[in-house]
């Protein structure tokens, strides 16, 4: 059932923005964007956390999830550290992912030498 459950949730995010892409004039970096503060509001208004102990993968995996984390970790170090864990907190929690996502961009560029459309 935990299965299903992230299925439905992720896919709903999915659908969301496809919807957004086809229906608005938003370009996709916005709503990409849109749903990382989307995702930090929703925590900090108690409305991201449950569903994410609900759906699981499902709702921590999309961007609204790396808001979720970000937020979180903002809460988690300032809790600790006071007003420095609003620097540090966001960053600090997010680490393995933004280091996860540098290094297989340069993997990626390294192994499929990219080259320029025109």
């Amino acid at each position: 059932m935990e299965y299903v459950r992230a299925f439905l949730v992720g896919g709903l995010i999915c659908a969301l923005s496809q919807v957004l892409i086809d229906r608005t004039k938003l370009t996709p970096a916005r709503i990409l964007t849109s749903y990382v503060v989307l995702g930090v509001v929703l925590t900090a208004v108690g409305v991201y956390g449950p569903l994410v102990e609900w759906a699981g993968a499902g709702a921590s995996v999309p961007l609204l999830g790396f808001g979720y984390t970000l937020a979180e970790g903002v809460k988690r170090a300032v809790a600790s550290d006071g007003i420095l864990g609003i620097f540090l907190g966001g960053t600090t929690a997010a680490a393995g992912g933004i280091t996860a996502a540098v290094l297989f961009g340069l993997l990626t560029a390294l192994v499929f030498k990219p080259a320029d459309k025109s």
